[in-house]
């Protein structure tokens, strides 16, 4: 057979016919030279003229039809050869900013020519594939046993993974729920301790917690105590656990209560006898709010949450601004204004700021008001402005809120994914090796 000349494929005006994916499509010579670098340029400009050139560059070539075949993605392609026009490239809706890269390299297009747009996709697709990436090699430690590790290692991962990994066997998971319930039950102890119908009476004639409840909320501080402790002396790396916002909100919720009672058991001496003493454990009982924070360790939506704050800080910081701004205009116009009145409210403009904060937030406890016609519009203007305020970043930060979440439940979702094709290729090879 003979081989077929290159020369022949162009047509008298200058054309070339690709048949990307069963697309037909025609170029001009004078368009694919634009980009004397991309693959269609070469093919266009190729030097050697004989088939074993071309076939390098394309999958087939038919002399007779004088077309080039590529077995390529067609909708990629539409989109490429617009940088033959315009000079740019747009990534159409629906294709994957991964997979298009892929197709710009074959067609040896710069990754530059991207709008800016289009860039911004594919750098969110590249972090998007990077966490997958680190769920999959935190799932893959996990499952993974070497050999080398002695017994103690082999307990201590197994201990890591009971108090980190909730859903890695059922003795996990009844120690999440464990967790969880020993909060909820320290919370509710806290709070009830404060009633005065509950408390009991001591030898100095003053009101404190009931035992009984002390006995309880001993027991949780042990179960956090044991939970903290098995947690530092499991973990892999013990200073970036240490280090971990959520262990410092675990170790300030457990730590008032050693204090505590260490100070409880100083009492003998003349340290007990000062006031300062006694304001300072009053002070570190009211830390034990923190343990209600130990809840976030819990709720893949806490998370989430804290997720999405940290993504709208712009949003916040300017709520905060045009807050800021509207309290100290609207104070000192309701202090001028209410100056006129005999019994005003409003004795000083810091005093005022209290007014316009619960005021633009639209709380209105009413401790102060206005009492004067101007004052009572000033107090309309600057609720409305409030409303307005607080609305406005609302949006951004429910759409980053979903957005986490449901990015969240992706990663999760392709972690588990990569995890099994990684154990159904495994097994496939060991199948073949036992064959041999």
């Amino acid at each position: 057979m003979p081989k077929p000349n290159y020369r022949k494929a162009l047509s008298s005006d200058g054309e070339i016919v690709v048949n990307i994916g069963g697309v037909r499509i025609t170029l001009l010579e004078d368009l694919l030279n634009r980009y004397p670098n991309s693959r269609l340029a070469e093919l266009l400009n190729c030097s050697t003229q004989n088939y074993e050139a071309i076939s390098l560059l394309c999958d087939d070539f038919d002399p007779v039809r004088r077309e080039f075949y590529f077995d390529r993605d067609p909708d990629a392609f539409k989109c490429i050869i617009g940088v033959y026009y315009f000079d740019e490239i747009h990534i159409k809706r629906g294709l994957c900013p991964i997979c298009f890269i892929q197709e710009m390299e074959f067609w040896k297009i710069d990754q530059n020519v991207l709008d800016e747009c289009c860039k911004s996709s594919l750098s969110d697709k590249e972090r998007e594939l990077s966490d997958i990436a680190d769920k999959v090699k935190v799932i893959l430690e996990d499952l993974e046993v070497e050999r080398c590790v002695t017994r103690s290692q082999r307990c201590q991962r197994f201990v890591w993974k009971l108090m980190e990994k909730p859903d890695s066997s059922s003795l996990a998971r009844v120690i999440a729920i464990t967790s969880f319930i020993a909060i909820l039950v320290s919370a509710v102890v806290m709070c009830i301790g404060t009633i005065p119908e509950l408390q009991v009476v001591d030898a100095e004639g003053k009101l404190v917690e009931h035992p009984d409840l002390e006995a309880i909320e001993t027991a949780c501080m042990l179960w956090f105590t044991a939970e903290y402790l098995l947690r530092l002396a499991s973990s892999p790396n013990k200073l970036h656990f240490a280090l971990s916002i959520m262990n410092i909100i675990d170790f300030m919720a457990i730590m008032p209560f050693y204090v505590v009672l260490s100070l409880t058991y100083l009492g003998t001496t003349s340290m007990m006898e000062l006031v300062n003493v006694q304001q300072a454990i009053q002070a570190l009982r009211i830390m034990r709010i923190a343990r209600i924070f130990k809840l976030a360790r819990h709720s893949s939506g806490l998370q989430t949450l804290t997720y999405a704050l940290k993504r709208s800080l712009k949003e916040l910081g300017l709520l905060l601004m045009y807050m800021g701004v509207g309290i100290f205009v609207f104070s000192a116009l309701a202090y001028t204004m209410e100056q006129s009145h005999p019994e005003t409210l409003f004795k000083s403009i810091p005093q005022s700021f209290w007014w316009a904060i619960i005021t633009m937030t639209t709380v209105g406890y009413g401790d102060i008001y206005p009492k004067t016609t101007l004052g009572k519009c000033n107090a309309a203007v600057s609720f409305l402005c409030g409303v307005i305020a607080i609305a406005l970043p609302i949006h951004p930060i429910i759409n980053n809120f979903v957005i986490f979440y449901n990015k969240q439940k992706v990663l999760e979702t392709a972690a588990k994914h990569e995890v099994e094709l990684m154990e159904l290729k495994s097994g496939r090879e060991a199948r073949r090796k036992s064959r041999h």
